[in-house]
């Protein structure tokens, strides 16, 4: 077995998406090489009502997937397909775009104002952009959660994992999405299979990922820090991108730590990306904003 060695420790940056809601975005619109198949990973924690609630009004997407995980507060969610829903704390809505589909969603507070999600965007295959559109919600008594003997628990939201299975089915980018809690002071390795990126978000404690205190890469998703090493502590909101290898190791610190790890295999091709829409060549691209001025981006109906 090889222990993934850190390729990359950065932190999420201020952003400000949808109609001004103030968020975290971990990575996105740069080189998409090193987390292919996914495009943005967004953290939209927030517990100041105004920097949330103008949400994300009606807007378009073609040729991704769209994963959004909320663990505190609601997002409600309506689209083109006349699906209309909310989810809450420890549910899951996986959005599959892609021929096209226009959709809203307007995060709102817990009893306290406190909003706290993230939001996912994988990539489709070229073969897959322009599929029917489809959406999938999960409640949070749907998503398995696993125990180990050392404390160690596993949300599995998709994929497979531990001998469990998660329920998000027909992903093309066949991802491995779990959330992960380490208990203080506790060393552990987790399976994460060669052929695939991955990368772990942190979001609560604090902890060590392999060699994360050894010379890495200089952060280049914006970050600003000088050019030195980066630090050795993988803390609250920073992203850690693992090289290869078939395990990751985290040693969690005084307080545990608990983190996203997503895994997904590459799928090599070549990405043209404006705004909400991803498709594999320039001039596809400009068609997708042509249909949409014409009204004819929409496939279904």
């Amino acid at each position: 077995m090889s222990i993934r060695p850190v390729k990359k420790l950065s932190k999420a940056q201020p952003t400000l998406e949808g109609a001004g809601v103030h968020l975290r975005r971990a990575f996105g619109f740069h080189n998409t090489s090193d987390y292919d198949p996914f495009l943005l990973f967004d953290d939209f924690r927030n517990d100041v009502p105004r920097d949330y609630l103008a949400g994300f009004p009606w807007h378009p997407h073609r040729g991704i997937e769209t994963i959004t995980y909320v663990l505190a507060g609601t997002v409600e969610h309506g689209d083109s397909m006349g699906n209309r829903g909310a989810i809450g704390a420890g549910d899951v809505q996986w959005m599959t775009a892609g021929s096209g589909i226009i959709h809203q969603e307007m995060p709102k507070g817990d009893n306290v104002g406190r909003m706290h999600g993230f939001q996912l965007w994988a990539n489709l295959p070229a073969s897959m952009k322009m599929t029917p559109p489809r959406y999938q919600e999960v409640k949070t008594g749907d998503i398995p959660e696993i125990t180990d003997d050392d404390g160690t628990q596993v949300r599995l939201v998709c994929g497979s994992f531990w001998g469990r299975r998660g329920p998000v089915d027909g992903i093309a980018a066949d991802p491995i999405y779990i959330d992960v809690s380490v208990p203080p002071g506790v060393r552990r390795t987790l399976p994460v299979e060669t052929s695939r990126h991955a990368f772990a978000y942190v979001f609560s404690g604090a902890g060590k990922f392999c060699n994360a205190s050894g010379p890495l890469a200089v952060p280049t998703e914006g970050v600003g820090w000088a050019d030195t090493t980066p630090p050795a502590d993988a803390g609250n909101r920073s992203l850690i991108l693992f090289d290869r290898g078939d395990e990751v190791e985290v040693q969690a610190g005084e307080d545990g730590i608990r983190f996203l790890l997503v895994s997904g295999k590459p799928l090599q091709e070549p990405v043209a990306w404006y705004g909400p829409i991803v498709m594999n060549t320039q001039q596809q691209l400009q068609q997708a904003y042509q249909e949409l001025e014409k009204g004819t981006f929409l496939k279904t109906k």
